[in-house]
């Protein structure tokens, strides 16, 4: 079989080590490049976050860190939920590694015009890198097999009311995302809300292997569900739609971005009843097999040392 070739645009943050694990030992995937960004915490941290994890694993993916702040607007950052190193709660062992002098979109633009075949771009936090790659290479389009981001909601968010946190940080990127022809997969709160660890299978992952042990230590300090009630894995869904697109119920829909509201920025509307009269620019995942979802992940994790 032969393995899907992707990108990997992330702000590690404690569920963006979950999916990076997914995507490094998941046979169906062919992790090309890691891009980091400003989100959970700062793009230094985030960088810093993504190659000790690299290290950890002793993987030698390339790594481009990207943008420090969102497009026009300050960065507001998720040190709350994930602690302020975005990465609280395991020691990582010291390392010398560090990310090339060349900005994310460059990279990007670099590993899409040395592939034989367009690449799927995956992105688990803020899409800054890919509308500054979008601006600067327009032409890169052909060569992107399609996005897979979380990111979004077709309902409530989870940063202000409206709005869901990838999407709030840097609005004007997520619009020019959905404006950009990109074949694109959202996978947002609807989904990303109910794909949840058990309890008992929290616990058991310190004697899984060298991973889970890693992973329960930063699961103590993750704040989007608890030890004791189960946790949200926001962004392995996007791995997992990757792996198993089979687990998700997807609808096509016209998605803007609000830029403007006062109230909600950052909101993605999801034209679900078709209201707007726009064509559909994304699918949009409303519902996932959550016990096949736990069971993949399941599945997945062990693969990793």
């Amino acid at each position: 079989m032969s393995r899907l070739p992707i990108i990997l645009d992330t702000d590690p943050g404690i569920d963006d080590a979950v999916a990076l694990a997914a995507a490094l030992f998941s046979p169906a995937l062919d992790l090309q490049l890691i891009t980091t960004v400003a989100g959970n915490v700062s793009v230094e941290k985030t960088t810093r976050n993504a190659l000790q994890l690299l290290h950890f694993w002793q993987q030698d993916v390339p790594l481009a860190q990207g943008a420090a702040t969102p497009l026009v607007r300050p960065l507001r950052d998720a040190a709350c939920v994930h602690g302020e190193s975005g990465m609280e709660g395991y020691n990582f062992v010291a390392h010398d590694r560090l990310a090339p002098d060349i900005p994310a979109f460059q990279a990007i633009y670099n590993c899409l015009l040395a592939s034989e075949t367009p690449v799927t771009l995956v992105t688990i936090g803020p899409l800054t890198n890919i509308a500054l790659l979008l601006t600067h290479y327009p032409d890169c389009v052909t060569r992107i097999k399609r996005l897979v981001m979380m990111g979004g909601s077709a309902g409530r968010g989870n940063f202000t009311p409206n709005a869901e946190f990838n999407i709030a940080i840097d609005p004007e990127a997520a619009a020019r995302v959905f404006q950009s022809g990109l074949e694109i997969i959202m996978c947002g709160l609807d989904v990303t809300n109910k794909a949840m660890l058990t309890p008992e299978y929290l616990a058991a992952l310190p004697t899984l292997n060298r991973t889970g042990a890693m992973l329960h230590a930063l699961f103590s300090h993750y704040r989007s569900g608890s030890l004791s009630t189960g946790l949200r894995m926001h962004d392995l869904c996007a791995i997992a739609w990757l792996v198993k697109p089979e687990m998700f119920t997807l609808k096509p829909c016209f998605v803007a971005v609000e830029t403007q509201g006062e109230y909600t920025s950052g909101a993605t509307v999801v034209d679900l009843e078709g209201r707007l009269n726009q064509p559909a620019n994304a699918q949009v995942a409303l519902e996932i097999d959550v016990p096949a979802f736990q069971q993949w992940v399941a599945q997945t994790l062990a693969l990793a040392p």
